[in-house]
């Protein structure tokens, strides 16, 4: 898992979250310890997680003339938590690369 200073990608824990977590990444479950680890607030990846960025006007428009699709790396991850002893899923959730992180970063 993450080494001290190995790149890390994090992703914020929603607001009010409590364990026990279940992870996703791409629909497919995640162990702690092994794939991500908690700290604080937040998971953190030592494996590259990406997010597709807006599509500019161009690539939105070779889109919707069928001329071309789009093949950009989209990952998501998914948590299932509990609130107040409900059981939540929050899906698609913020992922930060290494090169976003700042000092007030969750997991930083």
């Amino acid at each position: 898992m993450p080494g001290p200073g190995s790149p890390r990608w994090v992703v914020p824990l929603p607001r009010r979250a409590e364990p026990p977590y279940r992870v996703f990444v791409n629909g497919v479950p995640q162990r702690e310890g092994v794939d991500y680890v908690r700290r604080g607030r937040a998971l953190e990846f030592e494996r590259p997680l990406e997010k597709e960025g807006r599509l500019g006007f161009w690539r939105w428009l070779s889109m919707f003339l069928s001329i071309a699709g789009t093949y950009r790396k989209n990952d998501s991850v998914d948590v299932q938590y509990f609130v107040g002893g409900r059981q939540r899923v929050a899906t698609g959730l913020e992922i930060i690369p290494p090169d976003r992180r700042g000092p007030g970063t969750p997991g930083s």
